[in-house]
């Protein structure tokens, strides 16, 4: 003669509950692990300086202030995600500035200063 447990209603409302709260658990653990990545710009600011060196920067983080190469930039392309403005400092002050959206470029006039920062809009 075998003996067979067989499970209850209780049991399985026990069982799904637990279960729910590990994954209840787990997907905390999760959003929690990735909230620590900076969020990113994604795609590429690729920008000329002007000894024409083509300089491409992957995904920035979108905070902050971004310097560019010392000697400045005279063309940006914005392949981002995000917009940005160009500063002709490298600390991302000043009011000569220039807005970029996405999938845009800007190119400098021939006498006008370098573009030394940028910052995204967001």
């Amino acid at each position: 003669m075998s003996v067979t447990a067989t499970a209850t209603p209780t049991d399985h409302r026990r069982h799904r509950r637990a279960r729910m709260a590990a994954g209840a658990v787990l997907l905390t653990l999760g959003v929690s692990g990735c909230s620590g990545l900076g969020r990113t710009a994604v795609g590429p600011v690729i920008y000329t300086t002007g000894q024409d060196r083509i300089v491409s920067v992957q995904s920035p983080t979108v905070r902050g202030c971004h310097r560019m190469a010392p000697a400045g930039a005279r063309a940006v392309d914005n392949q981002t995600l995000v917009d940005l403005v160009l500063y002709p400092t490298t600390d991302c002050t000043g009011r000569s500035t220039t807005y970029v959206a996405t999938d845009l470029s800007d190119v400098s006039a021939p006498r006008a200063l370098p573009w030394r920062s940028y910052r995204f809009v967001h």
